[in-house]
């Protein structure tokens, strides 16, 4: 597989460029480009968030400890004094970044159902209903983060299985087949649970024409 400098430089490179098409063609504004790019750098690195010993594993669980507390504050800001608001904030910190971490490493397993499919739209959604019903962005900005951390998770995957073909040896290492999968085909037990986590998302997004809408608008650009 890709290492961690790989996955981070295409990510980072497909997101400077997915960020600036879309602000050079009006569909969000420069300051809306700077977190589709971050958002597509991090899923990026997001599927190897089953490996227990990565720099990516480390990387995502400070970054979203990190988000939560700015999310947190952001919802609770005007429903807390400050004394309470720090106290939960770093709650949420340490919970993100230690004990999330920790339920992951105990029951995910390397190249299971976070590398597929189904992971990285899981994953977009939770950003967008994030998106759209906690930090009331506008639908299609928030269809668009979603769809930037999707798009870096499958860039991911894809690298995964562009690595796991070994040109010069002329030939397939055991890895491949195993990272851009639709789900998880060896314990379809998590992926059920998966797909149930999909559609209990569904009443919490936007409008799907609005996704319809981006689609139109970018695949007009791109082509």
């Amino acid at each position: 597989m890709a290492d961690f400098r790989t996955h981070m430089t295409v990510a980072v490179g497909a997101g400077a460029v997915l960020a600036l098409g879309g602000w050079h063609s009006g569909i969000w504004s420069l300051l809306q480009a700077a977190p589709i790019a971050v958002l597509v750098a991090f899923g990026g690195i997001l599927p190897d968030i089953d490996s227990d010993h990565s720099r990516a594993v480390r990387l995502v669980f400070n970054a979203t400890a990190v988000l939560a507390v700015i999310a947190g504050a952001f919802i609770l800001r005007l429903r807390l004094d400050a004394g309470t608001l720090l106290v939960v904030c770093c709650g949420l910190y340490l919970g993100t970044r230690y004990l999330l971490s920790a339920v992951f490493k105990r029951f995910s397993v390397h190249r299971g159902i976070w590398h597929s499919w189904l992971a990285a739209g899981l994953c977009g959604l939770a950003v967008t209903a994030v998106s759209y019903r906690l930090l009331e962005q506008s639908a299609r900005l928030a269809w668009a983060q979603g769809g930037a951390l999707t798009i870096g998770c499958l860039i991911h995957l894809l690298l995964d299985e562009l690595y796991s073909v070994d040109l010069g040896g002329a030939r397939i290492k055991r890895s491949f087949g195993t990272a851009f999968k639709l789900f998880d085909y060896v314990r379809p037990f998590n992926s059920l649970l998966m797909v149930l986590l999909v559609l209990g998302l569904l009443p919490w997004l936007p409008p799907w024409q609005d996704l319809a809408e981006l689609w139109r608008h970018g695949s007009s650009f791109w082509r």
